[in-house]
């Protein structure tokens, strides 16, 4: 089977939330330029990506969106559940932990990883907290395959390390730092502090450009 690009998965639940979040009022069928205006993709781009699903509309009534949606599901979620944990229940990772809690119910995030011992043995938003040390025999017990790393940049590399060496295989991080993890690992970098700053850069560039064309 050839390999799925991520910008492809990506745009793929975008789609699925969509016709998730679709109005009873918009009908049962949907064309591929209501999924792209609604997600900021050509009607072209979104056609390629559907053929993924191995689901085609027609031109005369476009997809059913209920079975759109269900073949996005069958090819993005899991049928049984898939564990996570996450590293670092400071600030970022307890508001992940809530805001995660039941979104999947196919994905659930079962385990947390500290180094701060007085957090060990605590429940944060459900999840029980253990020591980064015993990271590895929790990971393979509980059979977990994803990995969210909220830890402070100079601890990230060695999370990472320990996420991989004890079998998880796909990561996302929070944290500003290259994990430069081998091949076969998948990893989604998430910086919000550049991406604040790439709003707040491009704010100021247009209200100069409106106090020009005033």
């Amino acid at each position: 089977m050839k390999p799925v690009p991520p910008r492809t998965v990506g745009r793929l639940t975008l789609y699925w939330r969509t016709l998730r979040d679709l109005p009873p009022d918009e009908g049962s069928h949907v064309y591929s330029h209501y999924l792209a205006a609604k997600t900021r993709i050509t009607p072209a781009q979104v056609r390629r990506d559907l053929m993924v699903v191995g689901y085609t509309g027609t031109p005369a009534r476009g997809y059913d969106a209920r079975v759109l949606r269900e073949h996005i599901e069958a090819f993005l979620f899991p049928k049984t559940v898939q564990n996570a944990a996450i590293a670092g229940v400071g600030n970022i990772g307890r508001a992940l932990l809530k805001f995660f809690k039941g979104r999947r119910p196919t994905l659930q995030i079962v385990a947390a990883f500290e180094t701060n011992p007085e957090k060990y043995n605590r429940i944060f938003d459900g999840c029980p907290c253990h020591s980064i040390e015993n990271a590895a025999n929790v990971i393979r017990e509980l059979g977990i395959t994803v990995g969210i790393i909220a830890v402070p940049d100079k601890e990230a590399s060695f999370v990472a390390q320990v996420f991989c060496n004890a079998g998880i295989r796909g990561i996302l991080n929070f944290a500003r730092t290259p994990l430069g993890l081998p091949a076969g690992i998948y990893v989604e970098d998430i910086d919000l502090a550049m991406s604040m700053d790439k709003v707040a850069y491009f704010s100021r560039q247009s209200l100069k450009s409106d106090s020009m064309s005033g």
